[in-house]
């Protein structure tokens, strides 16, 4: 009998749902035999597995290796380790193959599947083409053997070749914040072997996540991190999300730096090595790193959001660089091309330590007047992007110079920017807005309010 399989846990670029619900040990080990299927078509033999610090990750683990090995393939467990480090062991043990059991930023009973095959990482038609395995039952037929099952210890390498080739021109003192994520077993170690004093927040792994949601986009979840920089003596603060492949940064006097600024900073010092670079950035990024990254000798490209998007994008485009709104940062240059918010860390500490005075290298970055990331919840039954869809196609805009449809509706002016766009892991608009001043912001929230209002179901964030 063909198992039930809910079809709405495979999402644009990763498999999510609600663990025993939506998502449950039958689902995965069936999940495992469909990747294993769809490897063993690309000639593939083995893949690497990781989990985070999730509760039900174990069970949901063997389930999927299971499924895995019961169709001929070979399993590298790497155990429970972060996002970026499954990456670094598929890369350098498993031919680019991989599978990361993780819910990322989602509440506990959350959880989920991150996939590469042969160094691409699979999304859109990629894993709804796993579903359609599952359904159609299209597996590997009667393997001549089971395949076999390989532990590894992959954190003293990861973190080895960080600290071979990141070299910091003095010791720093920051402070870090997991939010009990998985990020926490590692990045005090990382940072320590780079040669900084580092004080822990919530680095005690725990699946309950009971201080505050691991997710470093939400400014409210930057609170603890804020008070330990203005009582302790830290230089700078690092904040991890709940799988560790996205960045958080705080200043010393309490400003949060968030990801398109981090870009900057990043893009800069890439560009100074590699004139000409490409540097890709999500539609949710401020306009001002266009200007930004030519004035330093770049090529700006924005890009859809996600980070299997980004992740195609740099390979179409050969760049260097890469990073998303939400805290991916992707380097190509002196690293893999995988998003890894505890190197990107590195690489900024690596910048940061030539100067006495880091806080005001990063808040002297170009800045507009913005709001971070506003929901607005779906109504149940109903599609996000559709609804984008319906309200883009009637929408008019006062005194707009361009309109980007490359991800939702971008709308742009002389004087900043409104965005709405459909989620593609929660079922919520996301909004944001960037203007040179308070007025011009509240001008185009205006307009965007009117559009959003046409819909009576939808209710206005602000």
């Amino acid at each position: 009998m063909t198992p039930t399989i809910h079809a709405d846990i495979f999402k644009a670029y990763d498999i999510r749902g609600i663990v025993g619900r939506t998502l449950t040990d039958e689902a995965a080990y069936q999940i495992g035999r469909a990747i294993a299927a769809q490897a063993a078509s690309q000639n593939l033999s083995q893949i690497a597995v990781g989990r985070d610090g999730r509760l039900s990750g174990p069970a949901l683990a063997a389930q999927l290796m299971a499924g895995i090995t019961d169709s001929g393939l070979d399993v590298l467990d790497v155990g429970m380790v972060a996002t970026p480090m499954l990456y670094f062991a598929a890369v350098q043990h498993s031919g680019g193959s991989g599978v990361m059991i993780t819910g990322s930023h989602n509440p506990p009973d959350y959880n989920g599947f991150k996939m590469m095959l042969g160094g691409t990482t699979l999304a859109g038609d990629d894993i709804q083409q796993l579903r359609r395995r599952i359904e159609q039952q299209d597996f590997v037929e009667q393997p001549a053997a089971s395949g076999s099952l390989l532990q590894m210890a992959i954190a003293d390498e990861y973190i080895s070749h960080i600290a071979n080739h990141i070299r910091l021109q003095r010791p720093m003192r920051i402070a870090i914040d997991a939010g009990n994520g998985v990020a926490g077993a590692f990045a005090g170690k990382l940072y320590r072997a780079l040669g900084c004093e580092v004080t822990e927040l919530f680095c005690d792994v725990d699946g309950h996540f009971p201080n505050h949601h691991p997710d470093p986009a939400k400014p409210e979840n930057l609170r603890d991190l804020m008070a330990e920089l203005a009582s302790g003596q830290a230089e700078i603060g690092l904040a991890f999300d709940g799988d560790g492949d996205r960045l958080g940064v705080v200043t010393q006097d309490g400003q949060i730096i968030f990801p398109d600024r981090q870009l900057m900073l990043f893009a800069q010092d890439v560009l100074s090595r590699n004139s000409g670079a490409k540097v890709i950035f999500d539609v949710k990024s401020t306009r001002l790193l266009t200007p930004w990254i030519e004035q330093h000798g770049g090529e700006a490209i924005m890009g859809k959001t996600g980070h299997s998007f980004i992740k195609a994008a740099i390979k179409e485009h050969g760049a260097l660089l890469a990073g998303e709104m939400s805290g991916h940062v992707f380097f190509k240059e002196r690293w893999f091309g995988f998003d890894d918010g505890m190197y990107a860390g590195a690489r900024l500490l690596e910048i940061l330590s030539g100067s006495l005075n880091p806080s005001a290298v990063l808040n002297a970055l170009p800045n507009g007047v913005s709001t971070p990331e506003l929901n607005i919840d779906v109504p149940h039954g109903h599609s996000g992007h559709q609804i984008i869809d319906h309200l883009a196609a009637h929408a008019r805009f006062d005194g707009a110079e361009r309109l980007i449809t490359l991800d939702g509706l971008r709308v742009e002016f002389a004087d900043g920017f409104g965005l709405m766009r459909a989620s593609n892991t929660t079922p919520v608009l996301v909004l944001r807005f960037e203007a040179d001043n308070p007025a011009a912001l509240q001008r185009i929230q205006d307009q965007f309010k009117a559009v959003i209002g046409q819909n009576p179901d939808l209710h206005w964030p602000l």
